[in-house]
């Protein structure tokens, strides 16, 4: 996760594919070179960001989500995994580095210092917050998605959704059962099938990557092999591998439909999660020698930005009706699927997205103890349209990843409104993938979006 999964239910998977990513770690490789510090807080940060990155992996020792990936020195992993500090010590190691920090005058440093240190102070805070919890604390999930993710999901009550379930209800095909139920049938129609998907995913990321490299400068050694796996929590996963490499793993437990093939091209590969990791690699870890950029934990507020950002890429890299026109004249065909079924699947799925809060609310009032996980369930059915199935596993990543689930679509949000305000509208596609760019290439977090 840093990647990773969650709003891809219905994001992704045109937000009813039940999708999640996630990026975990890789074992070290080189480690980056550090430029001589140009004044004492450069020299400053480069030090506490040296104690976080070990700080982070002595979380990791305890925690075995919390380091999501890792690129730095592997003499540091080793090191933590033989040491396994107690929690109660990483806690008094880190509070000291936030004072620090909090103190240190960057006012005369450029803007990316200055951001530098603030990315500090969040990402200490917030590894904080999962020490207290890793020893027992409880929070409520606004506490939680704030205190670890630098943000909160907005309330939104059942009539919130009522008019969107409306408005849905008046496109798909009557019949017997359910609003959930009859959309579960009418979406038969666009599964890809098994023998397939491999063909179909291909085609989609292929597009996919020719359209981020028409805008953004890649590595020319930057890769990614997929795997199709089973029995997992996700719907899809990003490992990035460092040294621009990643591998995309794709769960086979649930079908998917022939949207998430461009949901998942895009949110795992370009310009989503991978580009992401090769950007932040390229540009922060490697050319500013920020070692801190070597380790992902995926409970901090790197999440909401890495996760909002995949999402909102799949309007940058297929803006307006193109991203309709290629799957209906390409994937389609390749799925053996009816194209012309595509333009009332499309505006069936663009309602979905807006019922994405209701993720939300089923995770809030579940893990605050107000209801029990089938009621968890029977509230994704009825609000969020998903089948009893896909409900379920749901249920089991809250279990597992809380109030992670906040930083797909809010983060989504986030990242919208942060470039569309810098003048990467909708209507200035080249000033967009620029701003998207930029930002994925600096130390923000998400309280710097507003």
């Amino acid at each position: 996760m840093m990647r990773c999964s969650f709003f891809q239910i219905m994001f992704i998977s045109a937000l009813l594919a039940a999708v999640f990513g996630f990026v975990p770690c890789r074992q070290a490789q080189t480690e980056p070179k550090v430029p001589a510090p140009k004044s004492d807080a450069a020299s400053s940060l480069n030090r506490i960001a040296e104690s976080y990155v070990k700080l982070a992996l002595a979380v990791g020792r305890h925690d075995p989500l919390y380091v999501d990936a890792y690129y730095g020195p592997e003499a540091w992993q080793v090191a933590a995994q033989e040491e396994k500090k107690p929690l109660a010590a990483i806690e008094n190691d880190t509070k000291p580095l936030i004072a620090e920090l909090l103190r240190l005058d960057v006012a005369r440093e450029e803007e990316l210092v200055q951001l530098r240190r603030r990315f500090l102070v969040r990402q200490l805070e917030s590894l904080v917050t999962r020490v207290h919890m890793l020893e027992g604390a409880k929070l409520t999930f606004d506490e939680e998605s704030k205190a670890l993710f630098d943000a909160v999901a907005p309330h939104y009550g059942e009539d919130h959704f009522k008019e969107r379930l409306a408005r849905i209800d008046s496109l798909v095909p009557p019949g017997d059962g359910s609003l959930a139920e009859r959309l579960e049938r009418y979406k038969k129609d666009f599964i890809i099938p098994k023998d397939k998907l491999d063909t179909v995913f291909t085609a989609a990321i292929g597009e996919a990557r020719r359209r981020t490299k028409r805008h953004i400068t890649l590595p020319a050694n930057e890769s990614f092999d997929v795997e199709y796996v089973t029995n997992k929590s996700w719907g899809a996963y990003n490992w990035y591998k460092g040294d621009n490499h990643s591998v995309i793993q794709i769960n086979m437990d649930l079908p998917k439909y022939i949207d998430s093939a461009v949901g998942l091209a895009c949110h795992e590969g370009y310009p989503g999660h991978h580009v992401q990791n090769v950007l932040a690699e390229m540009h922060l870890a490697k050319e500013r020698g920020w070692i801190e950029f070597t380790v992902s934990p995926l409970f901090s507020p790197l999440s909401p930005i890495n996760e909002g950002g995949a999402n909102f890429g799949i309007e940058v890299a297929f803006p307006g009706e193109e991203r309709l026109a290629f799957e209906r004249e390409v994937l389609y065909p390749l799925a053996g699927l009816d194209p012309a079924k595509a333009q009332s699947y499309a505006a069936i799925q663009k309602l979905a997205r807006e019922l994405s809060y209701a993720q939300n609310e089923a995770a809030r009032r579940y893990l605050n103890g107000e209801i029990t996980a089938e009621e968890a369930a029977q509230w994704l059915s009825v609000y969020a349209l998903m089948s009893p199935e896909r409900a379920r596993k749901l249920v089991t990543f809250f279990d597992q990843y809380r109030s992670y689930v906040i930083n797909y679509n809010v983060g989504y949000d986030l990242v919208k409104e942060y470039i569309e305000g810098r003048g990467g509208a909708a209507d200035q596609p080249e000033r967009r993938w620029e701003e998207f760019t930029a930002l994925l290439s600096s130390p923000r977090i998400p309280s710097g979006l507003r």
